[in-house]
């Protein structure tokens, strides 16, 4: 199959936040927080705002009280507005919906959303609120923004998210109209359709990637994830889920797309959550050409470990009712 050509990247820096949505928000808290690591920074009538130690941000993981599971959006931090427009009028003149300016939150200023064809809400903001690290939590050092605090599984930073589409053909086209995304790697089904694209805006290997919805939803969210910064980490977190009740879903492995290794749980309400560790897996090429991997080649499974279960291809939120 013939690539798309991809566009240069046009003033996104970086996955900025996610929001996720709970429909069991005191179980989801404690998880996130006590067990799984991060720090709340800041709470209002809906929602928690939290952040790994190493983040800069006020908030990466927005968790929002709501009726049910999923994705409530997705988030990129854009360069200031006058050096933005250009890719703001490619989202405005393409077909896809947009709902324009929005007032921000405790985390940022103002943010332009749209959604991609899937009914998933995307925003670009500029505007942000850098964490300040209370006596209790500063670093030593004035160059990172929150001491090491050990609590739980205790990540470093926001890693990337996987969404779930019934065509990634399409959400591919999107990121790269949107936001000028390049692919680094994909899987080509025999059927001729895509069955996986991993994207990148900077020099990451990835920050998004979309896989092939096959639970028969719409818009529907896979995983978030947070980085660590070694194997024995996501080794010590598997212990910390398993004494806490937590399911663990799959891993520790590697994968053989983008070479991380991780640990895939549920929260309590459902939602994927993985720990990797990317490594300093870095794309500085800028002629990078996409790496393909065809069906055959998945069916192999995993780079090593046990074989990827069922519900890894089935399960995303929310639900199927």
């Amino acid at each position: 199959m013939e690539t798309i050509m991809q566009k240069p990247c046009f003033d996104v820096a970086h996955l900025g936040h996610v929001e996720i949505y709970t429909d069991k928000f005191d179980e989801s808290l404690d998880f996130y927080t006590r067990i799984y690591g991060l720090t709340e920074s800041g709470r209002d009538k809906n929602s928690a705002y939290l952040r790994a130690f190493d983040d800069y941000e006020f908030c990466t993981l927005k968790l929002t009280r709501h009726a049910t599971t999923g994705v409530g959006h997705i988030a990129y931090r854009a360069a200031p507005l006058r050096r933005l427009s250009a890719g703001l009028r490619l989202i405005e003149a393409s077909s896809y919906k947009t709902y324009g300016w929005r007032d921000g939150d405790q985390s940022h200023g103002p943010s332009f959303q749209f959604e991609d064809p899937f009914g998933h809400v995307f925003e670009l903001y500029w505007n942000t609120v850098k964490y300040k690290a209370p006596p209790e939590e500063k670093a030593a050092l004035k160059n990172i923004h929150q001491r090491y605090h050990g609590r739980g599984c205790c990540p470093r930073r926001l890693d990337h998210l996987n969404l779930l589409s019934s065509n990634v053909t399409e959400f591919r086209d999107f990121m790269i109209t949107c936001f000028g995304s390049r692919v680094t790697e994909q899987i080509q089904l025999d059927n001729g359709r895509l069955g996986g694209c991993w994207f990148t805006i900077n020099n990451k290997s990835y920050d998004l990637a979309c896989t092939e919805e096959r639970g028969g939803g719409t818009g529907r969210f896979h995983h978030i994830t947070y980085a660590t910064d070694q194997r024995e980490d996501i080794l010590r977190a598997a212990d910390i889920f398993l004494e806490n009740g937590v399911h663990i879903e799959t891993g520790p492995h590697k994968h053989a797309i983008q070479g991380t290794f991780f640990l895939y749980v549920w929260d309590p309400s459902g939602t994927r959550v993985e720990l990797a560790n990317s490594g300093a897996r870095l794309i500085m090429q800028p002629d990078w050409e996409t790496i393909t991997w065809t069906e055959n080649e998945r069916k192999k499974g995993q780079a090593w470990g046990l074989k990827t279960i069922e519900t890894f291809h089935t399960h995303g939120t929310p639900p199927i009712s």
